[in-house]
């Protein structure tokens, strides 16, 4: 994975590889992890204190090593500890918030005096402008990807994944312009925004974009406080992205093609969680008489 150059993945395997054999040892058979076994397994990361999310990744990390050795004849097929009826791997549901565009207003145009807190504001905006795009993708973006008015990128998440290579474009609003404008390097032959020089490594590329990830979630924290909106992330702006563009009645098939998905199914999936939320807020005012 790390040849491959994906560092991301080849972190959760090697994190789930330690607690596995933190939990059972080096020497662990196939066969004795059992539908049993993996559900005392999952209690005791969550008696750890391990979050679904991360339950999910470890177990699934563990699958793909059974789907290798079904397929190597290693493992007979009544072996198989996972699907329907046997043991189901638990789906993490992180609380995923979406900004009202009152809200977004507020964001772009909050101030404090300080330049990093507008630079780092201003990248907020412009992912949230650019699909959602992840901060991978973003500091990636060279010129050259501005084709007649539009930035077209192909996900880094999704690139060594999927099978066909699927291509986003986002048009360039004036705001968005403006943003380039402003904290663009001006290198037409290189990036848009200064913050690879080129010859990074994959590691070495990770390790930048959470850094800049971490840049624009500390000060977009110190804004969500300010404006007494919550805590708000570049998660927050590409959910945001999704639900303002539903709440507006754009098509189910653009916003999922806008955000790079695979299938419609995970879209519909991805939005259920925020219409939710707004159902509960909804339901809420039916019952104030007082205002």
């Amino acid at each position: 994975m790390v040849e491959a150059g994906a560092i991301g993945n080849s972190i959760t395997y090697s994190c789930a590889l330690r607690y596995l054999e933190k939990y059972a040892g080096t020497k662990i058979a196939f066969d004795s992890i059992t539908v049993d076994w993996l559900r005392k397994y999952e209690k005791a990361m969550l008696a750890e204190g391990k979050s679904y999310t991360t339950i999910s990744m470890y177990i699934r990390s563990m699958r793909v090593l059974f789907n290798e050795a079904k397929s190597a004849g290693i493992l007979k097929e009544a072996q198989y500890p996972f699907g329907k009826g046997k043991y189901e791997i638990p789906t993490g549901k992180g609380r995923k918030m979406a900004l009202t565009l009152g809200q977004i207003g507020q964001i772009v145009s909050y101030t404090d005096g300080s330049e990093a807190t507008a630079h780092y504001r201003d990248l907020w905006f412009f992912i949230y402008l650019c699909n959602g795009i992840n901060v991978a993708d973003l500091i990636n973006l060279k010129y050259s990807d501005i084709i007649d008015d539009e930035i077209c990128f192909v996900r880094r998440k999704t690139e060594h994944t999927s099978r066909s290579i699927r291509e986003i474009r986002a048009t360039i609003t004036p705001e968005m312009q403006a943003i380039i404008d402003r904290w663009g390097s001006g290198d037409k032959s290189g990036y848009i925004f200064p913050f690879l020089s080129g010859g990074e490594s994959p590691l070495e590329l990770k390790r930048r974009t959470q850094d800049v990830t971490r840049r624009i979630n500390k000060r977009m924290k110190m804004i969500g406080e300010a404006l007494e909106i919550g805590n708000i992330s570049t998660y927050t702006a590409r959910h945001s992205f999704a639900t303002v563009l539903k709440r507006s009645g754009a098509n189910i098939a653009y916003i999922s093609e806008s955000l790079g998905h695979s299938s419609m199914k995970t879209t519909e999936s991805y939005l259920a969680s925020f219409e939710k939320e707004e159902r509960q807020k909804n339901a809420a005012l039916l019952t104030q008489f007082n205002k």
